[in-house]
């Protein structure tokens, strides 16, 4: 899994690409503070290779947990800037600074 985040000079806002690899999978979904933890709003486009990608626009000088959704299972990006634990879910999410 992979991260990239490309900063705007004319705005306060961060392009971030979410890139994983999950040939097997049939849908991968992005959730975090950053969209109300809504499974429906990220979800990520399956390329060719197997591979699914999405960019999010993101407010720079902000912390963000998230995890990945991979065919109804959460899992953590081990390129993650952080780790945070939540009660909620009873699980460490990761954390995503912009």
């Amino acid at each position: 899994m992979a991260i990239s985040k490309q900063y705007l000079k004319s705005k306060p806002i961060c392009k971030v690409t979410f890139t994983v690899p999950a040939k097997e999978a049939n849908e991968v979904t992005v959730v975090g503070s950053f969209n109300a933890w809504n499974t429906k709003s990220t979800t990520l486009k399956k390329l060719k290779n197997g591979t699914f990608k999405g960019t999010v626009d993101l407010k720079k000088d902000t912390s963000y947990e998230f995890r990945y959704i991979i065919d109804g299972s959460y899992i953590n990006d081990e390129q993650a800037d952080a780790y945070a634990w939540n009660d909620y879910a009873s699980a460490e999410n990761g954390v995503l600074n912009v």
